[in-house]
């Protein structure tokens, strides 16, 4: 696994929120990975998932107590982005604030960039939140 520090980074309300659902785990190895699908309204949708595995060619990032794990295909789209923890009428959620997004949803769960166009023709379809 690579150690990166500048891979990916989480605000102190998103850490807390994390390490409170790391500790229902109750594994020591547990980390939260973010991840990058095709899909969304605008070609690619942010994932994150509570993951014990590593895999080859995976980051880690330590910080604020909490483990993240991107892997390597994700990585270049992932790179400099922010995991915040935002609160609104619909209650309260994880958040990626990315520098490298050029356009996104109304959702704010799905993006492009402009080195990229819709993974597969995808893109088309509306807001997803799966």
């Amino acid at each position: 696994m690579v150690q990166e520090q500048t891979a990916l980074s989480i605000t102190p309300l998103a850490a807390e929120r994390a390490r409170e659902i790391l500790n229902r785990y109750n594994k020591p190895e547990a980390a939260i990975r973010v991840f990058i699908k095709s899909g969304g309204c605008s070609g690619y949708q942010y994932g994150m998932a509570v993951d014990e595995r590593e895999l080859e060619g995976d980051t880690a990032v330590e910080m604020l107590g909490v483990r993240l794990v991107v892997d390597r295909m994700s990585l270049p789209l992932l790179a400099g982005s922010e995991v915040d923890w935002v609160e609104n009428l619909m209650g309260g959620g994880f958040s990626v604030n990315n520098p490298q997004a050029t356009s996104s949803c109304g959702c704010g769960h799905s993006f492009r960039t402009d080195s990229s166009s819709a993974p597969g023709g995808e893109g088309s379809g509306g807001c997803s939140r799966s």
